[in-house]
């Protein structure tokens, strides 16, 4: 077998959904590691789920192209296998593996045949593919450094390019040559190249007479800090002015980007935006509330839990809020559909979502086909999936699909609210904590178990009288659970 042929260069795999890209989260497999057949090498967290993927091959791990905390496209090689690690050592390291030990010389031919990149300092600054801090030039596999120039707003007072006129790299000397003192924010000379400082403590050393340029910065890369340029300014506070520098100093410390934090949209966050971007703008959004007495409901759960057959299951006031969802689709059909531009596709099945939040973001998987579980598998499938949920091993296939959902703000002791409706459903059920309120119980006042419900739909789809039964249903449902399922089933 050649090499060619035993080398195998995995690709990351569109996990469902059209997936575009993943975020490498963690490699559970190292080079030089023999793996199996199904083997879980890598887990990958996409837009919808963190999972973990399985070998296509067995064999040897040669490389490990892209580390954790990466993000890479659906088709990009991740991984590259040996098939055939028995057949022997490989005849010629490939650009896929990176053996060890001692690297065989290589030819005149193949030396001729290498372009060699330009010493550090021979790319002008501001094109891509120049040196990176510590010498280094970061590409991705496969591919060559970039020289094409960046586009950037030029600085205040900097003097355009000329484009016309092409720049000759002048001869090293062998005598070190002092460069022209560039300036700072502050109007002070930079005597060792760049200084790296952010806007706001340009800002403050301006303000407080420091010149950057004097300073060596302990921030990131040498960077110049608010602290350093204190410490400076702490030294010649006599020449100063002390009522304004502490009246600068106090204002500029107030706000700035050292005190901001930036988190990238990526993953579960990043669908999360564009799906509720996409419906907010789409579907033309209804709200309608109920306030419904629970009271009898709350008692029907506690006789469910002390039956001997309910001991060992989890039994939620959400258990009866879904079977009340359920029962008033039964009812009224056209509340689980889908808007489809010229038709509406109205659903003869249920995949009744539940919104969850988790570490990772707002996540919805649903129940499969639930209107045909008895109320023991609705309890059952309920809590899988929010243990799965709150576990992050949630997948792509349980939270596709979904054609209508509930989401329990109540968790967070919140009343009600306006929920967003996920992409494709026509209405969403919020359902608000349960709380002791008085209430009037046959002509007298008596504390009694209230919630609110808040129903969003598609007014497309769904009118005001539609809409405003459905939730009747379900409210008639949780005042009285014994009464409606005996009239409606």
């Amino acid at each position: 077998m050649s090499d060619m042929s035993r080398i195998k260069t995995f690709n990351l795999p569109d996990l469902g959904e059209g997936l575009t890209e993943g975020e490498i989260l963690a490699w559970l497999v190292k080079v030089g590691d023999t793996i199996e057949l199904n083997q879980p090498i890598v887990e990958v967290e996409t837009a919808k789920a963190a999972v973990e993927i399985p070998a296509k091959w067995a064999g040897q791990v040669q490389a490990i192209h892209h580390p954790e905390g990466t993000t890479v496209e659906v088709g990009t090689p991740i991984i590259a296998i040996d098939t055939d690690p028995g057949a022997g050592p490989l005849d010629a390291p490939s650009t896929t593996a990176t053996p060890t030990g001692d690297l065989p010389t290589p030819s005149a031919a193949s030396l001729a045949a290498v372009e060699v990149a330009p010493a550090e300092g021979m790319i002008e600054p501001g094109l891509i593919g120049g040196a990176a801090p510590g010498g280094r030039t970061a590409v991705l596999v496969g591919y060559g450094p970039r020289t094409t120039a960046a586009k950037r707003r030029p600085r205040k007072g900097a003097v355009p390019a000329q484009a016309e006129a092409p720049v000759t790299p002048a001869p090293v000397a062998p005598q070190p040559v002092t460069p022209e003192p560039a300036r700072t924010g502050n109007g002070g000379p930079v005597t060792g190249g760049l200084v790296l400082a952010k806007p706001p403590v340009r800002k403050l050393a301006k303000d407080l007479g420091v010149d950057l340029s004097t300073l060596t910065g302990s921030g990131p890369l040498g960077s110049i800090t608010r602290e350093d340029v204190q410490r400076a300014a702490s030294g010649s506070v006599a020449a100063a002015e002390p009522v304004a520098v502490t009246s600068t100093a106090t204002s500029a410390a107030s706000f700035g980007a050292d005190r901001e934090q930036r988190i990238p949209v990526k993953g579960v966050r990043k669908l999360t935006a564009e799906n509720m971007s996409r419906s907010a703008f789409t579907a033309p959004h209804v709200t309608e509330f109920l306030t419904v007495d629970v009271t009898r409901a709350m008692k029907a759960l506690e006789r469910l839990r002390g039956r001997r057959e309910w001991r060992d299951v989890r039994v939620s006031p959400l258990l009866l809020v879904a079977k009340a969802v359920l029962l008033a689709v039964k009812r009224h059909p056209m509340v689980n559909s889908t808007w489809a531009g010229d038709e509406i596709v109205i659903k003869e099945y249920v995949n009744l979502g539940i919104a969850a939040a988790t570490e990772r973001g707002l996540i919805v998987p649903n129940v499969k086909d639930a209107g045909r579980l008895s109320l023991r598998e609705l309890a059952d499938a309920l809590n899988g999936l929010v243990q799965t949920a709150k576990s992050g091993r949630t997948s792509p296939a349980d939270m596709s699909g979904g054609t209508l959902t509930i989401t329990n703000v109540g968790v967070f002791g919140v009343d009600t609210g306006t929920p967003i409706l996920p992409p494709g459903e026509s209405a969403i059920l919020a359902f608000g904590a349960v709380r002791e309120m008085p209430w009037v119980h046959k002509g007298k006042v008596k504390a009694r178990q209230v919630t609110t419900l808040g129903l969003s739909f598609d007014h497309r789809i769904i009118d005001g009288e539609l809409g405003s039964k459905f939730l009747r249903d379900i409210g008639d449902f949780l005042a009285d659970p014994e009464a409606a399922l005996l009239a409606w089933t």
